[in-house]
């Protein structure tokens, strides 16, 4: 499993690499969670970009992650981009799976404008917000994503309740599911 500073340098590579390319990107899931929450196990990286998934972007980011010696694991990245909206990799060289996410909702967008910069080895890099990762969390509805959420509530004092109430009843009307009560549930 590769250790945490294996996956701090390749966060810090691919975020220097998307920079470069001015294409906002927010470090989601696992990482965040333990920014966020608390430690756990994870060796994966998942990333959203301020993308769509439409050729000429998808191209961008195989070219992008080929000069960053990453490896798109699809053997057409561009049609399993269009089609699912996320193009897997792989890091050689570590191992890391990374999860590249095409954002194209809108809240995803919005997601991407409330991004914090955190310090990484002194170098700044991109997080989904605490507000942004829990209501990601609790759509995903899994056991392990309703427990990172609960931590994430216990650690983070200031959060904006409201933000994340109003996103979840949206997803809600939309999945016909009660993201609310479940919210409530675990707070």
């Amino acid at each position: 499993m590769p250790g945490r500073s294996m996956l701090s340098e390749l966060m810090l590579k691919i975020g220097r690499a998307l920079d470069r390319a001015r294409i906002p990107y927010m470090i989601i899931g696992g990482q965040a969670v333990m920014l966020y929450g608390e430690p756990r196990l994870t060796k994966d990286i998942d990333i959203t970009l301020g993308v769509g998934a439409d050729p000429d972007s998808i191209k961008t980011i195989c070219a992008l992650l080929k000069k960053s010696g990453i490896k798109p694991l699809p053997p057409d990245p561009i049609g399993f981009a269009k089609k699912t909206m996320t193009l897997p990799a792989l890091d050689p060289k570590s191992g890391v799976r990374l999860d590249l996410i095409f954002a194209d909702s809108a809240f995803e967008k919005q997601a991407l404008k409330r991004r914090k910069q955190r310090k990484i080895k002194n170098k700044n890099i991109y997080f989904v917000s605490a507000e942004d990762l829990i209501i990601l969390k609790i759509i995903a509805g899994r056991p392990r994503d309703l427990d990172d959420a609960r931590r994430i509530l216990l650690k983070q004092k200031k959060l904006d309740y409201s933000d994340i109430e109003s996103w979840l009843k949206k997803f809600g009307r939309a999945l016909d599911a009660d993201y609310l009560k479940l919210f409530k549930s675990i707070r």
